[in-house]
């Protein structure tokens, strides 16, 4: 029943059926949808499944979009993407035809989906489509294609100072961090980002003091290109994003990263994910292998698994957890459960006791016969009369004073392992000792595994020093008691 520190927190997705909304409402998937419903017998298409040159003013006007070249550019790209997501399927024109021949377009099989299908249909079309435009903001920007194409037709990257590899792996990392700050509390609602701040966590190191002229340099050369890439992710529905205010835009070798006395952070661009975004960046992490949380997951797993699941997350997402798991377990036989799992003398076992006697609180009255019937076990008597207290029950036994000391240490380890706040953590030290006299004469004897590094801690946190060194002292007794 040990648990292991979560790579990152859980993230509170929305339904299924809410985020589908979200994907069809996206501006490029719709547009996507509205060109593929528009091709027919007389749409013509390139060899590469583009649309010729001559139907994108009709594909644009459809769209309503402006009849120039960035109205054209927007068809293309709502095009590139109805193709790359199934929406549309291209009939390539027979070998016979000879060079320059054209295609054929027509429905695809997912088009039926997007209005037939399931929010899953719908959300597996999106992401195929985030996959697309993932691809398309870390493509290169270059004038002339012909010039880098070899004879066998593959792209000269030296020649572009461009590895897709790299690109790809920067982007990923600059959306791994934004997800991350934006899931610390459980997916909440977060403020944006500034750009120069998510482009400083990709490239000053974490024991940089003052970044130098050559880092500064590289924070401004990365906003801009996040610029332009969050431009071309914010129409699959990925982000909200404030772009730079295109007057800030310097001459080129000039630093355009932001000064210590500009106030208004925000015209250095501004970025958010969107809760389609957490969807989307949660499933690529789960394709790399990575391991991405949701709150949700454990609700159907026995106890042993949710106390160990929740350890290390944030109190109100632990909370959040734990009602799911109650909606679906039932209060019947859960306060038992519960119980039965915090159980044990691993390193974890303490905070399983500490989750445990929260979620009993949202068991409520009905758990009080199954947290009677541990008064007189030795890892959990203490945790009960402590519920059974809070619950305001009445003949609620005393508790000898061994299970207070053992008690004490538990809840002690249990604040340890979950690495709280040091202050509260000094608090909890200070205030617990300071309830027994005599506590360290006496706690050294205590028949937990984590006797020694509780002492230990409380001689490193205590601000009496005549009482920490009395903890040094009873951390040595506890371990010379135990041969360790």
């Amino acid at each position: 029943m040990s648990a292991e520190r979560p790579t990152l927190p859980p993230v509170r997705l929305h339904t299924e059926a809410e985020l589908a909304r979200d994907a069809l409402a996206a501006p490029l998937l719709a547009r996507a949808v509205r060109l593929a419903r528009w091709a027919g017998p007389e749409t013509r298409v390139g060899a590469g499944g583009e649309l010729v040159e001559e139907q994108l003013p009709a594909a644009a006007e459809h769209l309503g979009l402006t009849a120039d070249e960035d109205g054209a550019a927007e068809a293309s790209e709502a095009w590139r993407l109805a193709v790359d997501a199934g929406l549309v399927d291209i009939e390539d024109p027979e070998e016979a035809a000879g060079e320059g021949a054209e295609g054929t377009a027509a429905a695809g099989e997912n088009l039926a989906l997007i209005t037939g299908g399931s929010p899953q249909d719908v959300l597996s079309i999106w992401l195929d489509g985030l996959e697309a435009v993932h691809a398309d903001a870390t493509a290169p920007v270059f004038d002339d294609l012909a010039d880098l194409v070899g004879e066998d037709g593959s792209v000269d990257f030296e020649a572009l100072d461009w590895d897709p590899e790299v690109e790809a792996e920067f982007l990923d990392g600059v959306l791994g961090n934004l997800y991350l700050l934006t899931v610390g509390d459980g997916g909440a609602d977060t403020a944006p980002v500034p750009l120069p701040a998510l482009a400083a966590s990709m490239i000053v190191p974490d024991d940089m003091g003052e970044p130098t002229d050559d880092v500064l340099e590289q924070v401004s050369e990365a906003m801009m290109r996040l610029d332009d890439q969050f431009r071309v992710l914010e129409p699959i529905g990925i982000v909200e994003y404030r772009p730079v205010d295109e007057t800030l835009l310097v001459e080129a070798g000039e630093d355009a990263a932001p000064q210590a006395d500009d106030e208004d952070i925000t015209r250095y661009g501004m970025v958010k994910l969107t809760p389609l975004g957490l969807y989307g960046i949660r499933a690529r992490m789960l394709e790399a292998g990575v391991d991405a949380p949701v709150i949700g997951d454990l609700a159907d797993k026995g106890a042993d698994a949710l106390l160990g699941g929740i350890a290390y997350y944030p109190e109100t997402v632990a909370r959040s957890e734990v009602e799911l798991w109650l909606t679906r377990r039932g209060a019947d036989g859960a306060a038992a459960e519960l119980l039965a799992a915090a159980r044990g003398a691993d390193q974890q076992a303490p905070l399983r006791r500490l989750h445990c006697q929260q979620a009993l609180a949202l068991v409520g009255a009905e758990a009080e016969p199954a947290v009677r019937a541990v008064l007189d076990d030795p890892e959990l008597g203490g945790l009960a009369r402590v519920w059974l207290a809070e619950l305001g029950a009445a003949d609620v036994p005393a508790p000898p004073e061994s299970m207070i000391f053992w008690l004490t240490i538990d809840t002690i380890a249990a604040q340890l392992e979950s690495e709280g706040e040091l202050e509260e953590l000094q608090s909890l030290v200070e205030g617990l000792a300071g309830q027994h006299s005599g506590f360290f004469d006496e706690a050294w004897r205590v028949e937990h595994p984590a006797t020694a590094d509780v002492l230990e801690a409380m001689g490193r946190l205590h601000s009496d020093k005549k009482k920490a060194k009395e903890a040094r002292k009873a951390a040595f007794k506890a371990r010379s008691r135990t041969g360790a």
